[in-house]
């Protein structure tokens, strides 16, 4: 009989975590490598480099991938055989080990994680607790897969509920273009097919746990249905022309993995949820022997990809644009911001939409500004910000009308497309959206010289922070006129990809 210590697992889900906050898989660095020598589309190009230099960045210096460090996900297999040394549940023991890897001194991660959240939505500061799925199956190890879930890309899950005469492949390829940019491609679908509508979510979210190998499935043939649904998706997926960080370009999906579990004879449930070009996931075993370890990756792995500013890029000091200047700018168009910036996100707009509508004063003048939607993780060392990338822009659409019309607000700059809304605004008061890649959190933060929390203190990483920036890399998303690249770069390159030789 296998004893299996809390200490050991505690230590090994601490561990894990830290792990693959800081180092990407093989399969992943291989395949965006891969994309990043394929890729036509110049934009998408450019954030592809960003995504691998910023990896192996983290690599070297131990810092997250992302800041959102996710919400942690296990997957754990108890043989039957294991006896436990401890006077705790499984999932209590999970929290100590999540509680030890984000409040690490050395490479403290995000807290991403809200208590009540219904209700008052408080942050319970160490990122607990996780989520955790348990399976007892025969025999006397313990095998545990775990993730940390970005939010962003967490928040693109779809679910339904098909006919079971319904065709998979059209409704996937209707849902994701609905999903916009903000789950950051390139990256990874998982879909869940069968079994009840909570089933398949499971089988979607767990499928993404193996590892990249549609190249090899390629190069072998399809054995059964499931492979040749796998190859028929990710063909007609990239065939969208989404390409990285919603861009438009050649590689929208690295891997499309999908499980299934036997369902009801009138049902037909599918799930899809997206990984994120963080896409943080970790397998090991505990067998008695004490904790886990984990092999550091070979840094020769890496592609040579080291993104440097362009010559071409426009310089832009933040401190004296103007509306004119901004008038200027083209969809497209790559910048390099240099000056005062100010950040604020969800917690932060809905506070200052509660401080206007009760005619109270603001504690931050927004005259002729640019705000960051980002949430950075703590500094360490000697650090000015933690990683810093940014985070969805759509969930601040509803308050983009209000920030631009009351402020004096000049301009925004997040990740992913706006809607309908805050295009509609942003023609209205001439305004502009600039987006950061999303998975180049660590390379972003190395443009930020300095920073100091200038109101909501009390929102810890939500508060509203003022950051000194030298030749922060953006490209404008949303011009003046309210033209979105998010709009004309996919179009432009559906249309290149379907003329191209199969």
């Amino acid at each position: 009989m296998t004893i299996i210590r809390e200490q050991d697992f505690v230590q090994s889900i601490a561990d894990a975590l830290q792990f693959i906050s800081y180092y990407h898989s093989a399969d992943f660095i291989g395949a965006l490598g891969e994309a990043y020598q394929r890729e036509q589309a110049p934009a998408a190009k450019d954030a592809i480099a960003q995504i691998l230099t910023n990896s192996r960045m983290c690599a070297e210096g131990h810092r997250p991938i992302c800041q959102d460090t996710g919400i942690v996900v296990a997957f754990i297999k108890v043989g039957m055989g294991v006896r436990w040394e401890t006077d705790k549940s499984l999932e209590q023991m999970v929290n100590l080990g999540v509680h030890q890897a984000y409040t690490d001194p050395d490479n403290t991660l995000r807290a991403s994680i809200v208590d009540d959240p219904a209700g008052s939505r408080k942050n319970t500061r160490d990122n607990t607790p996780a989520v955790v799925h348990v399976e007892l199956v025969p025999g006397n190890t313990v095998e545990i897969s775990i993730a940390a879930k970005g939010g962003g890309s967490e928040n693109k899950a779809k679910f339904v509920m098909l006919n079971p005469s319904d065709s998979i492949v059209d409704w996937v390829l209707k849902t994701v273009p609905d999903m916009g940019a903000g789950w950051c491609p390139p990256g990874m679908l998982g879909i869940g097919i069968g079994g009840t509508a909570e089933k398949a979510m499971v089988l979607a979210k767990q499928s993404l746990m193996a590892p990249i190998d549609i190249q090899e499935l390629r190069q072998r043939g399809a054995a059964n249905k499931i492979e040749e649904l796998r190859l028929e998706l990710y063909d007609k997926v990239n065939a969208l022309g989404i390409g990285a960080q919603g861009l438009g370009g050649l590689t929208t999906v690295l891997d499309v993995k999908i499980l299934d579990y036997p369902t009801h004879s009138a049902s037909l449930p599918v799930a899809i949820i997206p990984n994120c070009a963080a896409t943080r996931h970790v397998h090991f075993v505990l067998d008695g022997n004490g904790a886990a370890t984990f092999e550091r990756p070979d840094l020769n792995l890496w592609p040579k990809v080291d993104w440097v500013p362009s010559p071409q890029a426009r310089r832009v000091n933040l401190d004296t644009i103007t509306r004119e200047q901004i008038a200027e700018w083209e969809p497209g168009e790559v910048l390099l911001l240099s000056g005062k910036l100010l950040t604020g996100r969800d917690a932060a707009h809905k506070r200052i939409a509660d401080l206007l509508a009760k005619s109270e004063p603001l504690p931050v003048d927004f005259t002729n500004r640019f705000i960051y939607y980002v949430g950075p993780v703590d500094p360490v060392r000697d650090e000015v910000v933690g990683p810093a990338g940014p985070t969805t822009a759509t969930r601040m659409d509803k308050y983009t009308d209000m920030m631009l019309a009351k402020t004096g607000l000049l301009g925004m700059i997040g990740k992913a497309e706006r809607g309908e809304t805050a295009l509609q605004a942003i023609r209205k008061y001439r305004s502009t959206y600039l987006i950061a890649v999303g998975g180049a959190a660590y390379l972003v933060a190395k443009a930020i010289k300095s920073s100091r929390v200038l109101a909501f203190a009390d929102m810890g990483m939500e508060a509203i922070y003022e950051f000194e920036i030298k030749d922060m890399p953006v490209t404008v998303a949303v011009d003046t006129q309210g033209n979105s690249v998010h709009q004309t770069g996919p179009e432009l390159w559906r249309k290149k990809i379907a003329m191209m030789p199969v």
